[in-house]
């Protein structure tokens, strides 16, 4: 099947056709974490959004090589040149060595992301194991002419560089914007311009994470890693760069201005954002106290939630949006989505009760989902598309369940297939509720799997009672099974059921 793929690209603000630099290979760098606190709904997006681009140009046959960072160093707590670093901060508050916090926490985030089934990156580099290469950066942007020294720091000059090319033209903004938006900050005097950002910085005595430079002991500022790792491993021009649409500025607009005034081009040709998550309708925060951990939501231990939810769930919820639209959670929300999940693995369960049938009778449109499926994922991964049509599948399957049509056998494999691969291989929607992860069993994996066991039993039961002709047994398991929410359905081969509340 031939699959034209089109991507949406921040830097052209249209879509285009997806064109490898040098096919099948396919270099994508995504930013990942700074890892000085727990995985966030907000860590999720990104996570999830780019472990469907890496599925799916893997699938369709791309050698992809995926790089996510890690930042450990330099990413300051204003997000400019201010203030603390964020992990030399949370180690001076718990009295632990900076890298102590990096470990804990890099393999927390690990964790999460294997809970909610984002595959690993073909490579993780630490901001911290390429201070070399940041420096031959900045040194590099020095010679040519768009950096300067000051008081042992490196700064970029935005001026002059904008003189020859556009500095704003990811974020859309000109140059006067961009001053008459910066705030006047510490240090702002060892600047030529309040819009030049830090290149390497000058390491105050009680800084502690710092790495000799040929201009003072310091520390290289945030936006560099970026550009220095993509270019080591992903080389001088390639594919993809992604993140949230939080980094389109400053992160991202100093990413394109360091590879131009470094080697006279940009390195990506195709810039793509997630965009934000919200929680009730504001803007995620720990100052506003709904800051929810990954943790948190599958522990339901936040005073926000009022109940648990399985990894997949989130993973559901978030893939119910195209990626560059806003996502509010809520929990009814998010028990929506559970409720749409479970649906959706029941009809994996019900295809493997469905006998087939000679000839297709009652119900059309199974040969055309896989088509409609790749024709949503090749429009910039339009994700709720594919979804909602394996709720069309699904509607498919429970009539034929209820006896009301029957499948042939070409279309009832056609159906697994596409299941396999759009809701599984590509989606990564796990068939079970509730996999287990390396945050240890759940209360949510508790609670399901005993109450699973609950219902079975007695509908063991009532199956027993049936047999024995006690039919007021039968009829008072599942009538106050009913009562309860239950459905319940008899088949041939014993029966099934779900909870409709």
């Amino acid at each position: 099947m031939e699959n034209r793929l089109f991507i949406y690209n921040t830097l052209t603000r249209r879509k285009e056709l997806f064109e490898p630099l040098n096919a099948p290979h396919v270099g994508m760098y995504v930013c990942g974490p700074t890892v000085y606190g727990d995985a966030h709904l907000g860590h999720a997006r990104p996570a999830i959004t780019f472990d469907l681009v890496f599925r799916y140009l893997t699938h369709l046959g791309y050698k992809v090589r995926y790089v996510r960072n890690i930042t450990d160093v330099g990413h300051l707590e204003h997000d400019a040149d201010e203030g603390e670093d964020k992990i030399a901060k949370k180690a001076r508050l718990e009295q632990l060595e900076p890298m102590e916090v990096v470990q804990h926490y890099t393999l927390r985030y690990h964790k999460a992301m294997e809970a909610i089934n984002v595959l690993p990156p073909s490579i993780e580099p630490h901001a911290s194991g390429h201070i070399i290469e940041q420096i031959k950066l900045v040194e590099e942007i020095l010679k040519n002419g768009y950096a300067y020294e000051s008081h042992g720091s490196v700064y970029f000059d935005v001026a002059k560089y904008n003189k020859e090319y556009h500095y704003g033209k990811l974020s859309g903004r000109n140059l006067d914007d961009v001053l008459n938006t910066s705030r006047e900050l510490d240090g702002q005097d060892e600047k030529r311009n309040p819009a030049d950002f830090a290149l390497w910085k000058h390491a105050q005595p009680e800084h502690i994470m710092r790495w000799p430079s040929p201009w003072s002991d310091g520390f290289p500022g945030w936006h560099c890693e970026c550009t220095a790792m993509g270019r080591k491993y992903l080389g001088s021009k390639f594919d993809i760069h992604g993140g949230g649409m939080d980094l389109v500025f400053p992160h991202h607009e100093c990413e394109i201005a360091q590879a131009t005034a470094s080697q006279g081009y940009d390195m990506v040709r195709y810039w793509m954002h997630n965009n934000m998550i919200t929680i009730n309708g504001t803007k995620m925060g720990k100052s506003l106290g709904n800051f929810i951990t990954l943790d948190e939501f599958f522990q339901g231990t936040h005073h926000l939630l009022v109940q648990a939810y399985a990894p997949m769930t989130i993973r559901f919820f978030i893939l119910q949006a195209h990626y560059r639209s806003t996502v509010d959670f809520s929990n009814e929300a998010l028990q929506s989505a559970e409720k749409g999940l479970q649906r959706l693995q029941e009809t994996v369960k019900g295809l493997g009760r469905i006998k087939p049938s000679a000839t297709t009778n009652g119900v059309d449109g199974v040969q055309e989902l896989r088509r409609k499926c790749y024709d949503a994922l090749n429009d910039d991964f339009n994700s709720p598309i594919v979804i909602a049509h394996l709720f069309e599948a699904s509607r498919i399957v429970n009539i034929v369940l209820d006896g009301k049509a029957t499948l042939s056998a070409a279309d009832l494999e056609e159906l697994r297939q596409v299941f396999q691969l759009f809701m599984c291989d590509i989606l990564g929607l796990q068939l079970q509720t509730s996999p287990s992860t390396d945050f240890g069993q759940t209360k949510y994996q508790q609670r399901e799997s005993v109450f699973g066991k609950v219902v079975e039993l007695l509908l063991e039961q009532r199956r027993a009672a049936k047999a024995n002709k006690d039919w007021a047994t039968s009829d008072k398991i599942r009538n106050e099974l009913i009562a309860l929410g239950f459905e319940i359905k008899d088949t041939k081969d014993g029966f099934i059921w779900s909870l409709n509340i």
